[in-house]
């Protein structure tokens, strides 16, 4: 069956400039009612996701098993490269749908907006980042890292801050005692490390595993296991889309609940040749790993139901680092009902 994904590697990302270049756009869809080959209606979603990783395993789960196909929606799907540009893409309207941490609705909500977008399905329940080191460490403390540099990713982004957190966790204090360098953007995190920048790098899957087998780096610690679990990454839109096609939403969040249920019930190797057609250039037995991997920490939801404890952890966080002033209210940034009905309906 001919998979309905339209492969958008975007050379240059979002930026919050487009604001107002594209503050006339529409917030339909970017195609409605499109014929397929078969006769059926299609409605094309355009989808933002923060990056393209193993990670989101029960996206691309929704999207190889044909579970958004059979509800007639066909996934526009473009690389945001950072939360901060999947945000602006949607408050553009360039986007249908974002999917990325949280913590960039909360942000927004918190400005006083009030077209701000609404959270509507969780994904992902743990950091799914990894500690890279340069040298192999069986015997990695977190208290090692004191005196060192760490590559974490742009600051405010909820990796960074979820490694603040248990870096303070251990009794460290970000730089003062590890010296954190966001200089560097998050997608040229790696290429930095590989050629000599900073002791430990922070890295998300397949990249991690791939590196590793290289012999270029070696995953000491999982974030994620560490820090226990937080809402990490998830789906918003903006709320006139939500208002204007919550069919639309409905039907795309009964497929990503599918979706996580497929990947609760299979193993490894089962997700791994699922998602092998999303991560060509990514080893089978590298895919396997890095699934079983993930399995093993507990990195995905099995409901995209958010809890209000779970999100007043992520604000705990996003406080200590000192990126949050005053707490959102989950009842106004977080609406579960599309996630619900799921849970109620989807066998």
């Amino acid at each position: 069956m001919k998979r309905h994904l339209k492969a958008l590697v975007l050379a240059g990302t979002f930026a919050v400039g487009m604001l107002t270049a594209f503050s006339g756009c529409s917030k339909a869809p970017a195609d409605t009612q499109q014929s397929s080959q078969d006769g059926a209606q299609t409605t094309t979603l355009r989808v933002s996701e923060v990056t393209h990783s193993v990670f989101y395993a029960p996206q691309y789960i929704a999207i190889n098993e044909g579970l958004f196909e059979k509800r007639g929606i066909e996934i526009e799907l473009s690389n945001g490269q950072g939360a901060d540009k999947v945000m602006a893409a949607v408050l553009s309207g360039s986007i249908d749908i974002g999917f990325a941490g949280p913590e960039s609705a909360i942000y927004v909500y918190n400005e006083g907006r009030s077209d701000y977008p609404k959270v509507f399905a969780q994904m992902t329940k743990r950091d799914g980042s990894f500690l890279v080191a340069r040298e192999k460490d069986e015997d990695f403390e977190w208290s090692d890292l004191k005196g060192t540099t760490v590559l974490p990713g742009r600051k405010g982004g909820v990796p960074y801050m979820t490694l603040e957190y248990v870096i303070r966790q251990n009794s460290l204090e970000p730089n003062v005692d590890v010296t954190l360098d966001d200089s560097i953007k998050f997608e040229l995190m790696t290429g930095a490390f590989l050629a000599g920048t900073g002791d430990y790098v922070t890295m998300f899957e397949p990249t991690a595993t791939e590196v590793e087998l290289q012999g270029k780096g070696y995953i000491v610690a999982s974030i994620g296991e560490e820090a226990g679990d937080v809402p990490y990454t998830a789906y918003f839109a903006s709320q006139e889309f939500m208002n204007e096609n919550p069919q639309l939403v409905q039907d795309f969040t009964d497929a990503i609940y599918e979706a996580q249920l497929w990947v609760e019930e299979h193993t490894a190797a089962e997700v791994a040749e699922a998602i092998a057609e999303s991560f060509p250039d990514t080893d089978m037995e590298v895919l396997t790993t890095v699934i079983e991997r993930y399995k093993e920490i507990g990195v995905w939801s099995t409901t995209p139901v958010m809890t209000e404890e779970s999100f007043n952890n992520l604000q705990n966080i996003m406080t200590q680092a000192g990126e949050l002033e005053e707490n959102a209210d989950f009842n106004s940034v977080v609406d579960n009902s599309f996630a619900q009905k799921a849970v109620d309906t989807v066998k």
